[in-house]
């Protein structure tokens, strides 16, 4: 096991309260009678659907077509009958086209037939990955067919596999290792064919030695040219950025993508469903999410299929534990979404649901401390930034290097004026680019 790394500016370190669900093994959702399948899944451009209300469809069948290089297919969770195409709003907000199943009784046993993806060319797979709508699962939702298409003139020194999992509550990707670790290692077999990678590295922190352990063990015995690199607990270690900092040594450029210092990351997550999409030809319709909290009566690591809203994952972990949450989020709690409406439907992108009690504090003035300064990974002034957006100065805040923002939200966990900054620079960003 090799030494413990880390980034070296900035970061926080939130309680992780992870032991609510860490020890939880998968759980499969029941199928529930209704599924609410959204044609956004992705960044990117929505896909159009191309199924009218009444047709059937058979799980697994491409109901939505990407709209655009960077857009991604969507495919039903399951087999049965398109009842309505509503507009729906998801987590983050947006709104856009879904397709609402009813859902058979009986579902057909798809997705059994193993193909040899070591006989296939890396163009032949990235299209298997495009043709399944696979994108990042780690929160970004990047279409994976596009980040795995290497541009010409640069190369993938360096595979990193995000085993991070910084966001506190989130443990699906710990589940993930511990109990589909041939596969996932099979996945990211898989990636390093396509991008012929000469070194390939899984970042995982220290709270999960237990998976890091475990992938060292499977790793020698398969002899795979994987290396596992320990991280300390600092969020947002998870961030691309800060992994391969922490990892490589290297820093991404500002504007730039971590392919420009020869690197290309992937999700745990995102790796299983390249997996599945290589051997089984099965789309991306569903996955793990995490639902925890302590308004959660019996917080669980579910397997949940695209659509399935929030009240069916919440009654299967036996309801709230008090009256009334007073904070719902889709993600984890630095970086997610709060929502309110509990009919919201799982996406591909949905690593967790959260259920929180604390409320927020009220806020007050900044008083020019610097703490945000001081912690900030990205180096940056979210004092100045903020205060610049506040007045609708956003070119002078672009200026500041507001682009740069990861909107991790570490300025935001340690000011102690509890002001809304990430809220502000989405805001900032927003109105800077119409500017």
């Amino acid at each position: 096991m090799l030494r413990m790394s880390t980034f070296t500016r900035g970061g926080v370190h939130p309680q992780d309260k992870k032991e609510l669900s860490k020890g939880r093994a998968i759980e499969a959702l029941p199928l529930p009678s209704v599924l609410v399948v959204p044609m956004s899944q992705h960044l990117g451009a929505p896909a159009k659907l191309i199924k009218a209300k009444g047709d059937a469809v058979v799980k697994g069948e491409k109901i939505g077509q990407a709209a655009g290089f960077v857009s991604a297919d969507v495919h039903s969770p399951a087999s049965g009958i398109i009842t309505d195409v509503v507009q729906v709003r998801l987590a983050n907000g947006a709104v856009c086209e879904a397709a609402v199943i009813k859902t058979d009784e009986i579902q057909p046993e798809l997705f059994t037939k193993r193909y040899d993806w070591k006989s296939e060319s890396p163009s032949d797979l990235l299209a298997v990955i495009r043709d399944m709508g696979i994108v990042g699962m780690g929160g970004a939702t990047f279409p994976a067919h596009v980040k795995l298409a290497v541009p010409e003139g640069k190369k993938a020194e360096v595979l990193v596999i995000n085993a991070v999992e910084c966001e506190p509550y989130l443990t699906s990707d710990y589940r993930s290792v511990l109990e589909r670790c041939d596969e996932t290692l099979e996945g990211i077999m898989i990636l390093r064919h396509i991008l012929s990678a000469p070194r390939v590295v899984i970042g995982i922190e220290a709270n999960k030695m237990d998976a890091a352990r475990l992938l060292e063990e499977h790793i020698a015995r398969l002899s795979l040219p994987v290396e596992v690199q320990p991280l300390k607990m600092k969020y947002p270690q998870g961030d691309e950025k800060q992994l391969l900092k922490a990892v490589t040594g290297k820093e991404v450029p500002s504007g730039g993508l971590p392919i420009d210092i020869g690197a290309v990351v992937c999700n745990i997550g995102t790796v299983y469903a390249v997996y599945e999409a290589a051997v089984f030809r099965k789309p991306l319709i569903e996955r793990i999410v995490t639902v925890s909290g302590e308004a959660v009566r019996e917080p669980k690591n579910l397997l949940v299929p695209v659509g399935a809203r929030t009240c069916d994952l919440i009654a299967f972990c036996g309801g709230y534990s008090t009256d009334e949450p007073d904070k719902l989020i889709s993600g984890g709690p630095m970086m997610g979404f709060a929502f309110a409406d509990e009919e919201t439907p799982v996406t591909k992108g949905t690593s967790g649901i959260l259920a929180l009690m604390a409320e927020a504090p009220d806020q007050g003035v900044c008083v020019s401390c610097g703490k945000c300064v001081a912690h900030c990974p990205m180096g940056l002034m979210p004092n100045r930034m903020f205060r610049n957006i506040k007045y609708g100065r956003y070119q002078e805040a672009m200026d500041l290097g507001l682009m740069d923002c990861k909107e991790c939200g570490c300025c935001a966990f340690i000011c102690p004026a509890h002001l809304p900054l990430v809220q502000g620079f989405k805001l900032g960003k927003k109105m800077g680019r119409r500017k």
